[in-house]
C-alpha cells in the first residue's frame, strides 16, 4: 500500500471555523485602525479562507489587500501544503502574491509508491535569501532544497534560483548537488516534474562506476516524452577499456487495453585485450520486446520477443549471473479467444538454445505459425455418468536447425488428440481411468538410411498414431493426531497418501524418424507404473493449521525397457516419460526402473523453509542428482544456502557441484545500516564464479549503497565496483541499478 500523507483539505472543502470566502479576520494583542489600515501589534494574525499570516507586527490595508508583516513571520496556505517562515513579508491577499525575505519553509511533495523506491514521509524543506510568490508560482533565490531533516541535511540541491509551480514542475538553475558538504555534480538546469503523471523530456542523471575488465564507466541519457501515448529513452555509456554501450527503450500505449515496450542494448566492443596484446571482440546486441492488446469480442493478443546476437556477448556484458548462465532465448506471440471450455489461437514462436559460445553451436526451433484448438474437460451425458472428454489439436509449419541437421523452411505438422476420462469412487478408493488417441502427421522425417545419426530430412511424409491408456488409483489416506512439542504446536497431524499410476502407450514404432519440435514429439511407446507415497505433517499453532513437512517418494517401473525400440544406447534419450518425472535426464540405455525421486519440504517455523530433492539411481547405486535449498529470516537477519550436485554419465548430463550462500542483515527501505552477501562457488573448478557484497545506509531522506562484484565464468574474469545514491520519493542514480540491489 502507498503511504498516506496528511495534506491540506481538497479544494472546495471548508475548514472548521474558517472565514467566509470574502471575509478577512484580524487578531492581535493591540489593534489600531487608521481609516482602512489596521496596525496589529503582538501575536498579530491575518486570516482568510485560503491563507494565514502571523507575525510580531502586521500592517494591513483593507482596501488594497496589502499586508506588511515583520518579525517571526509565519505563512500557511490552506489550499496547498506550503508553510513558510521569514523575517519580513510583503503580501497582497487579493492577488495572492508577495515577497518573503530570509525565508525557510516546507511543502509536502506528491508521494507515489514504486517498487524499490526509497520512501519517506518528510516534506521538502527549503531555505533562501528571499522568495517570490506569484499566484501559484514560487521563485526561490540563493537557496537550497532538500527533503532531509534540518539543520544538518544529508543532501541538498543548492543554486541561485529555483522556479517552482506546485503540482506542475520545479526547475533549478546552475545547481550543485551536495551530500553533506561534498559536491557531487553540477547541472546548469535541473528539472523535476511535480505532476500527477510526470512525463517531460530532458536529460537523465549521469551514472558512473569502475570495472577491472571494462575500465571506468560513465553514462548519460535523454528521456523523450513524445506525446501522451509514447515515450523513448536513450542512454549511452563509455567503457574506457572496451568502447561504447547503447541502451534504447521505446514504450507506447496507443489505446486502452493495448501497450508495448521495446528494449535494445548493444556494445561496440573494441575487444578484450589478452596477455599477448591481441584483442578479442565480444560485442553484440540484444532486443527485448513485449506487448499485449485486447482486440474485442473475446479476442486477445500478446507477444514476447527476444533476440540475442551471440551467447558470447551475453556472457561478456550482462550484469546478472543468472542471465549469463541461462542459455535459452525464447520468443512467442499469439492471438487467442476462449469461450465455454474451448480455446482457439494462432501462435508464432522461436526458441534458441545455445550449446556453447561458438557462433553456430545452437539449436533453433521455429513455429510460423501454429493454429491450436483445445477443450478442457467437459462432462458427458450431463451428471448421469462421471465421464469427461477433452481434446488438443494443432496444425502448423515448423523448422529445426542444429549443428549437422536442418529441416525445410516450412515443415508441416498436424496433431489431434481427443481424451476421455472417468472418476470412480468406492469406500475411500478413487480410480481415474483415461484414454487418449494421438494422431500426428509430419510433412517430413529424419533420414536414417546412411547412419544411426540423422543429418538430413527426407521428403516422405510420416504418420504417427498412438493409443494412450492410463489409470490413477488414489487409496484412502491414513491419519493420526499426536500431541506435538511446544515449539511445533499444540497438536500434530500425520497424513499418509499412497498413490499408484499406470500408463500404456502403444503404436509408435518410428520414434527415431520423428523430428523433435516440442513435447508432442517425445511421446514414445511405453508400459509403465508409478508408485508414490506422500507423508504430510500438519501443526496446529494458535488455532491455525499449517503444513510443516511434506515428503514424497516415488519411482517408475518400465515394463518395456526399450520404449518400443526408441532407446539409443550410449546416447542421451529425452522421452516424455522421463521429463514428467524429473528435470534431469537419466536414460542412456534400456532400463526397467527410473531413479527413486525424493522431494522433502519443511517449514518448522514460519520464517524458515527447507527443500531437498534427490534422485537415487539403482542402476548406479548412488545419488545422481541432489538439490537442497534452505532459507531463514529472524527479524532483520536472513540466511540462505543452496547446493546442487549432479553425478550422471557424460552421455546424459555433465557433472556439477555448486554451492550458493546468501546472508545479511537488513531489509529494503530500512533505516540505518544494511549489509548482505551472495556467492556461488564451483567445487569442480575450485573457484568462486560469482560473488557480490553490498553495504547500504538509509537515512530519513536518502540512501547510499556500495556493491562489489566478482565474476569468473567462461571467458569472464572481472571485478566491479558499483555505487547508487537514492533520494527518498524521487529516485536514484549511479551504476548500481535498482533491480540489482539487495536493499
Amino acid at each position: 500500500m502507498p503511504p498516506t500523507v496528511a495534506t491540506a483539505p481538497p479544494a472546495g472543502t471548508k475548514r472548521p471555523n474558517a472565514p467566509a470566502a470574502d471575509e478577512v479576520l484580524v487578531r492581535a494583542v493591540t489593534q489600531e485602525v487608521d481609516g482602512q489600515i489596521y496596525h496589529l501589534r503582538g501575536a498579530a494574525e491575518v486570516e482568510t479562507a485560503e491563507v494565514l499570516l502571523k507575525a510580531d507586527e502586521i500592517d494591513y490595508n483593507e482596501s488594497t489587500g496589502d499586508v506588511d508583516a515583520r518579525g517571526n513571520v509565519y505563512y500557511k496556505s490552506y489550499t496547498s501544503s506550503e508553510e513558510m517562515r521569514a523575517k519580513t513579508v510583503k503580501y497582497n491577499l487579493k492577488e495572492e502574491s508577495g515577497t518573503f525575505f530570509d525565508v525557510n519553509g516546507n511543502a509536502q511533495g506528491k508521494i507515489e509508491y514504486r517498487p524499490g523506491l526509497l520512501m519517506s514521509q518528510n516534506p521538502f524543506n527549503f531555505q533562501g535569501r528571499w522568495a517570490e510568490k506569484i499566484k501559484n508560482r514560487f521563485i526561490l533565490y540563493d537557496g537550497f532544497l532538500t527533503n532531509c531533516v534540518l539543520p544538518k541535511p544529508w543532501w541538498r540541491l543548492a543554486g541561485p534560483k529555483f522556479d517552482i509551480i506546485p503540482g506542475d514542475r520545479a526547475i533549478a538553475y546552475r545547481a550543485v548537488f551536495r551530500v553533506r558538504r561534498m559536491p557531487i555534480f553540477y547541472t546548469p538546469v535541473f528539472y523535476k516534474s511535480l505532476a500527477e503523471q510526470p512525463r517531460k523530456s530532458g536529460f537523465l542523471t549521469p551514472n558512473f562506476g569502475n570495472s577491472t575488465r571494462r575500465g571506468f564507466m560513465y553514462g548519460v541519457g535523454y528521456y523523450w516524452a513524445i506525446n501522451r501515448s509514447y515515450d523513448a529513452m536513450y542512454r549511452g555509456q563509455l567503457f574506457t577499456q572496451r568502447g561504447f554501450a547503447h541502451e534504447v527503450n521505446f514504450r507506447g500505449k496507443p489505446r486502452i487495453g493495448t501497450d508495448f515496450n521495446l528494449y535494445l542494448y548493444g556494445v561496440n566492443d573494441r575487444g578484450r585485450r589478452t596477455d599477448s596484446g591481441e584483442r578479442i571482440k565480444e560485442g553484440g546486441f540484444l532486443i527485448n520486446g513485449s506487448g499485449r492488446s485486447v482486440l474485442g469480442k473475446g479476442w486477445t493478443g500478446a507477444a514476447n520477443i527476444n533476440y540475442l546476437s551471440s551467447f558470447l556477448f551475453r556472457q561478456a556484458f550482462t550484469q546478472s549471473f543468472n542471465e549469463a548462465i541461462f542459455s535459452a532465448v525464447n520468443s512467442d506471440g499469439h492471438v487467442q479467444k476462449s469461450w465455454d471450455t474451448y480455446s482457439f489461437g494462432v501462435e508464432f514462436s522461436r526458441h534458441q538454445f545455445f550449446q556453447s559460445t561458438l557462433p553456430d553451436d545452437q539449436v533453433v526451433i521455429r513455429k510460423t505459425p501454429s493454429v491450436d484448438f483445445h477443450s478442457r474437460e467437459r462432462r458427458l451425458l450431463g451428471r448421469v455418468i462421471p465421464v469427461w472428454y477433452s481434446f488438443d489439436s494443432s496444425a502448423g509449419f515448423h523448422k529445426r536447425r542444429e549443428p549437422g541437421f536442418i529441416t525445410r523452411q516450412f515443415t508441416d505438422r498436424l496433431n489431434f488428440a481427443p481424451r476421455v476420462m472417468a472418476v470412480l469412487q468406492w469406500k475411500g478408493f478413487s480410480l481415474a481411468p483415461s484414454y487418449t488417441f494421438h494422431a500426428t502427421h509430419y510433412g517430413s522425417r529424419k533420414d536414417l538410411s546412411s547412419s544411426s545419426t540423422a543429418t538430413a530430412t527426407a521428403g516422405r511424409d510420416l504418420y504417427r498414431q498412438a493409443n494412450d491408456f492410463g489409470a490413477e488409483l488414489i487409496m484412502p489416506t491414513l491419519e493420526r493426531i499426536f500431541k506435538g512439542p511446544k515449539w511445533l504446536g499444540t497438536e500434530v497431524k500425520h497424513v499418509v497418501e499412497p498413490r499408484i499410476t499406470f500408463r500404456h502407450v502403444s503404436g509408435i514404432r518410428n520414434f527415431r524418424e520423428i523430428i523433435r519440435f516440442d513435447e508432442n514429439d517425445i511421446l514414445t511407446s511405453t508400459t509403465e507404473a508409478d508408485v508414490s507415497l506422500t507423508n504430510r505433517l500438519y501443526a496446529k499453532r494458535n488455532g491455525n493449521v499449517q503444513e510443516v513437512l511434506t515428503w514424497q517418494v516415488m519411482q517408475r517401473r518400465y515394463f518395456d525397457p526399450t520404449f518400443g525400440g526408441a532407446v539409443v544406447e550410449g546416447s542421451r534419450n529425452v522421452f516424455l516419460s522421463s521429463t514428467t518425472l524429473t528435470g534431469y535426464s537419466f536414460i542412456d540405455r534400456p532400463r526397467h526402473y527410473s531413479p527413486v525421486i525424493s522431494v522433502l519440504r519443511m517449514s518448522p517455523i514460519q520464517s524458515a523453509s527447507i527443500e531437498w530433492r534427490t534422485d537415487w539411481d539403482p542402476l548406479f547405486k548412488r545419488i545422481t542428482n541432489s538439490t537442497v535449498i534452505a532459507d531463514a529470516r529472524i527479524n532483520q537477519t536472513f540466511f540462505g544456502i543452496g547446493h546442487n550436485q549432479v553425478r550422471g554419465t557424460p552421455n546424459v548430463s555433465p557433472n556439477a557441484n555448486q554451492l550458493l550462500l546468501r546472508g545479511g542483515i537488513g531489509a529494503p527501505g530500512r533505516r540505518g545500516w544494511s549489509a548482505g552477501y551472495t556467492g556461488v562457488y564451483d567445487f569442480r573448478e575450485a573457484k568462486m564464479q560469482f560473488a557480490t557484497t553490498e553495504i547500504s545506509y538509509n537515512s530519513d531522506c536518502c540512501g547510499l549503497s556500495f556493491q562489489y562484484r566478482r565474476l569468473s565464468f567462461g571467458t569472464r574474469n572481472e571485478n566491479q565496483y558499483l555505487v547508487s545514491f537514492a533520494i527518498a520519493n524521487i529516485g536514484s542514480f549511479g551504476t548500481l541499478r535498482r533491480q540489482e540491489r539487495m536493499f
